[in-house]
This record gives structure tokens, sequence and C-alpha cells, in this order.
């Protein structure tokens, strides 16, 4: 009788769907703020007087916490043992907390001679709600990839991630389009802010309903005592992930691969102003053509994995076409516009093939009990590249790639402009790496029979 409530809900369409679509959204508004700075880069300069070492060294604070305090490991451990619903609502008011400290800090006037550990005290402040905000995105997001698979394992699970991906995208892509327009309307560099701060209270509310769904899961099951036994984390259980050389491969093309792409959506508004004369009110339109490719190509890849397969090769093809499309930018008399458009659009297909095969594929290499652990510590690799490449970028940007100043709206204030070649070719570098590794994965798993190749849905 157990076994057959177990599959009455498992097996509804309506349940597991509805599950997705509540924490999607809750993804969504977390990625809307992850990136709602993106685009107001040359307003910070402008308006705040930052440079792009202080703009990087902010857009770096994102892994901070995650990476020197370990927290993204204790989330996964936390997860692992106590559950779901626990981490869920904890990582999730995380996220508020640190976008409040960050609306703060852009909405309050500091003296520029106030500094604290040497930076100013308004980038300080904002760098640091943005760390507790990383926290709390990262820890929400290895939760939502436990909470898919443990919906969609063994039936469309790429495709179920692949549609989450695709929603979070899409936060991406209000935050690239919607983030200058926003405010310039309101005259104010923090009115993006304002909107992502009740945006994510939202979605704090959609947690909640998820919640209530995964209580009601439980019951059905009838196996909430095993659920938790499931849910148990011991601490061997680390060793046992990090012997794995799949895992380790997973990983370093994780921090790769997302260390190409999402560092340098930090600097692509500033990039489009600079190389491509594009106006800075529509500067972020190109970028954001990105998340809006992914919205349908990574649900696309993802259920073409679950039924035929061929995850290590979508990978393969992935980080091939990360590397072209950086090489591309990186040309320095391809200043046409539609060069822009062109790589974007290969970018945002390349940014679909890689997460919809590399994420799924972690099951197939974990086992279940562990999993919230072994994304824990690929997300904190990753982190390790979101916090340093955005600093990297930023420091060679003022060090090496200044070829002149601008006045601001025909003031006598004046701001960089800035020569992109050597930082396109940086990013170049971690897609090369990206293509190596992913090639050393495919012969890894016909080593070690992961079954990566191999389609997701059991028939």
């Amino acid at each position: 009788m157990v076994e057959k409530e177990i599959k009455s809900l498992k097996e509804s369409k309506a349940a597991r769907w509805f599950a997705l679509v509540v924490v999607s959204f809750t993804m969504l508004t977390g990625y809307f703020l992850t990136d709602i700075m993106a685009p107001l880069k040359p307003l910070l300069e402008q308006e705040k007087a930052w440079s792009s070492t202080e703009y990087g060294l902010f857009t770096s604070a994102y892994g901070w916490f995650n990476v020197f305090l370990l927290m993204l490991i204790f989330g996964g451990m936390i997860l692992d043992k106590m559950g779901i619903r626990f981490t869920g609502v904890s990582s999730v008011t995380l996220m508020l907390l640190g976008t409040f400290i960050k609306y703060y800090a852009i909405t309050t006037d500091f003296s520029p001679d106030d500094l604290i550990f040497g930076i100013k005290t308004q980038v300080f402040l904002a760098a640091v709600g943005y760390a507790i905000f990383g926290v709390g995105i990262e820890i929400t997001g290895i939760t939502v990839s436990k909470i898919i698979v443990k919906w969609f394992k063994g039936k469309e699970l790429a495709l179920a991630m692949g549609l989450e991906m695709a929603t979070a995208r899409l936060g991406t892509l209000l935050a690239m389009a919607t983030s200058l327009p926003i405010a310039k309307y309101f005259n104010k560099v923090s009115a993006p802010l304002l909107i992502c701060l009740i945006l994510l209270c939202i979605g704090f509310l959609s947690f909640l309903v998820y919640i209530v769904l995964d209580k009601k899961l439980d019951k059905s099951l009838a196996l909430e005592t095993t659920s938790e036994k499931e849910e148990s984390f011991k601490f061997s259980d680390i060793f046992v992930i990090i012997k794995n050389k799949g895992f380790w491969l997973i990983a370093i093309l994780c921090v790769l691969f997302y260390s190409a792409v999402f560092p340098f959506l930090k600097y692509a508004v500033d990039l489009m102003v600079n190389k491509y004369n594009i106006p800075e009110e529509y500067a972020g339109l190109i970028p954001s053509l990105l998340p809006l490719g992914t919205l349908f190509l990574t649900p696309f890849f993802g259920n073409l994995y679950d039924r035929k397969g061929k995850g290590a090769t979508i990978m393969i093809l992935g980080a091939f076409l990360i590397l072209i499309v950086h090489l591309i930018f990186s040309i320095p008399y391809l200043t046409h516009y539609i060069y822009a458009i062109i790589a974007v659009i290969l970018l945002g297909i390349g940014f679909s093939l890689v997460p919809s095969a590399m994420w799924p594929s972690v099951p197939k290499i974990i086992k279940e009990q562990q999993l919230g652990t072994a994304y824990a510590l690929i997300f904190w690799i990753q982190n390790w590249g979101l916090m340093g490449v955005p600093a990297l970028i930023g420091w060679i940007l003022d060090k090496f790639c200044i070829v002149g100043n601008k006045q601001i709206n025909g003031t006598a204030n004046t701001v960089p402009i800035y020569d992109y070649t050597l930082p396109m070719l940086t990013f170049s570098l971690f897609g090369l790496l990206a293509l190596l590794i992913s090639i050393w994965l495919k012969f890894e798993d016909k080593k070690k029979n992961y079954g990566l190749e191999l389609p997701n849905i059991k028939q």
C-alpha cells in the first residue's frame, strides 16, 4: 500500500511540475538580484565615483563567505542533515538580508574619506551585502537541485533542471535589459535594487508554498522517518565524494565554464559601450539576448539528454562554443554591433549546452544521499571563480586597458575608456581549459561507465 502511494504521487505530473514552477520562481527572483548591478557599472563610475577595481572588488564579494568561510560546504552538510525545508527557508532569508544591506549601502551617501580596511565604506558595505546574498542564493541553488532530483530522478530530470535554469536565466535577462532604464527613469542608481528587494519577498513566499507541498509529499509517501534517514549526513561522505575522479572533472569544468560566463556578464554592458560604441541606455539589450536564448535552448538540450543521452558530448560542444565566442570578442577590429549580437547568440547556445548536461550528470556519479554535499562542494569550487575572476578583470582593466577618457554629459567630469582585448583573451583561456576538461570527462565516462552518454529516462 505504501509503495502504491509513493508511485501515485511521484507519477503525478501535476504535482511534480507544480513543485518545479514554485521553486523556479524563487530562483528567478534571486538571479534578478545577482546581475542587477552589471548594467549599472557606468552609472556607478559617474554617480558614485567607483573605479573598475572597486567594481571588480564588489562583484567578487559574491564568493567571499562561500569560499573563505566554507559557507557553501556547511550549507550542503546542513541540507543533507536537516533537510530541504529548513535549509531552503534559511538560505532565502539570507538572500533577503544581503539585499537589504546592499540597498542600504547604495542609498546612503558616505564621505569618500570614510574607509573600512582601506576600502570606501559604500563599496565595502555593498560588498558585504552581496557576499551574504551570495551565500543565500548558492545554498538555495543546491537545495533546489536536490528538490528536482527528489521529484524527477528516473523521469524528466535534465528537462526539469533545464527549465529551472531557464527560469533563473529569465531573471538575468530582466536584470540586463531593465536595470539601467529603471535607474535612469527614477534618476536613482538604487531603484533597481528596491525592485529586487520586493521581488525577493515574493520569492520567499513562493518557497513557503513549496514547503507545504513538500510536507504533503512526505505524508503521502508515509515514509517521513525513512525520508529523514535518507537525508542524514555522515562526515565520511565528504571523503567518498572527493576520491571520485568524475566528481573532480565535473567540478573543474563547472568553475572554468562559469568563470567564462558569469564574470563576463558583469562587464558585458561596459564592453558594449567601450568596444561597440552602443549608447548606455541600450547597451544592456545585446547581453540580454544570452539569457533569452537559454530560456528555450536549455530545456531543449535537457530534453535531448533525457531521451537520447550524449551528456558528455553536449558538454564538449558547449565548451567549444564558449571558446569561439570569447575569441570573437577579443578581435580588436570587429567593432560593429552585429558581431556582438552574433557572439552573444553563440554564447547563449554554449551557455545552454553545458549546464543542461552537467548538473543532471552529477546524480549519475554521486549517490543520492550525498547529493547535497556534492552539489555544495561543486558550488564552492565554482565560487572561487565567481569571486576571483571579476576582481581579476577589474584589475586588468585599470592596470593595462585604459586608453583614454571621455566627458560625462558635457560636464568637466570624465570616466575612462577601456580596450577590452586582454580581458576577452583571459575569458578565452577559461573556455579552452573547459574544453580540455570536458573531453577528459568523456574519456573517464567510458572508463568508469557513469552513463553520461545514456538517456536519463528509464524505460
